[in-house]
């Protein structure tokens, strides 16, 4: 049985109670850092009076997933395994997700377990009201990918989730204060830590407070919806319902579903025989 479990995000009590029970059980962790994983492990002991004793630590991230995962048989979970990243759910802006997909395909029993996680948080302590929200995570660092990237969360008509570093969380919301200086936006960093923080307010706002403050730890933003654009969805049947030519079609069906437009259009011209 392979089980994911979350780790602590800050607080050492963020690991819960069932989590605690596999890690006694479980002889083998795979870990995105094994030196991590054995000091969280050492902790756990110390902080709760434990005795949790791992024979062994295999290392797993995204530098080295295919490599790791070509030279496992799936026999070997057939022990219980512990998959666990350095810090929060596995899987969420963190590896773990291809060794999902392995247990899948191989038809190898796993769960993943309930637990901490900055993103649920973030979202649960930001106010904002709207149900629905997309989740971008790290953008990226820099040049014209992070400016796109920025683009599209201004313009998304839900609430939108992004993980940023200490370095670049300022220049993020003066991105964001140059697009719509109104903007509602809600930043945490250290969650669940000692020096935890919050703040809310419009971007120009927020930019004025944060500069007057100490930077440093893991930061969540969240940023309230663009309200001036629809949520239109489009499916199949509206495009297909259109009264334009079948290679026009094709081309719109290809970017809702990511397929080739002359595959499409093969298939379009069949139904019509």
């Amino acid at each position: 049985m392979l089980y994911f479990i979350p780790s602590p995000i800050g607080n050492l009590e963020d690991i819960s109670y069932r989590a605690i029970s596999l890690l006694k059980e479980c002889d083998v962790i795979i870990c995105e850092d094994t030196r991590v994983c054995k000091s969280l492990i050492q902790a756990l002991n110390f902080k709760f009076d434990l005795s949790i004793k791992i024979s062994k630590f295999m290392s797993l991230h995204s530098h080295n997933e295919k490599d790791f995962l070509s030279k496992i048989d799936k026999d070997f979970f057939k022990k219980n395994v512990i998959y666990m990243s350095d810090a929060g759910m596995p899987c969420i802006s963190d590896p773990g997700a291809v060794l999902v997909d392995f247990a899948i395909k191989n038809k190898i029993d796993y769960e993943v377990i309930p637990g901490a996680n900055a993103l649920i948080c973030a979202f649960a302590s930001s106010g904002f009201t709207q149900k629905e929200f997309s989740f971008f995570a790290f953008l990226s660092n820099k040049g014209k990918d992070r400016q796109n990237e920025i683009k599209n969360l201004m313009q998304n008509p839900y609430i939108s989730v992004v993980y940023e570093a200490p370095t670049r969380i300022l220049s993020l919301i003066e991105s964001i204060a140059s697009i719509d200086e109104d903007r509602v936006l809600f930043a945490i960093k250290e969650i669940s830590k000692k020096f935890e923080k919050k703040f809310k307010a419009s971007a120009k706002e927020l930019l004025k407070i944060l500069k007057n403050e100490n930077l440093n730890g893991e930061w969540v933003l969240v940023v309230d919806s663009n309200k001036n654009e629809k949520r239109n969805f489009i499916n199949e049947n509206d495009i297909l319902n259109l009264n334009i030519p079948l290679k026009e079609k094709s081309k719109l069906l290809a970017k809702i579903n990511s397929k080739n437009p002359k595959e499409i259009y093969k298939k379009l011209l069949l139904s019509q025989n």
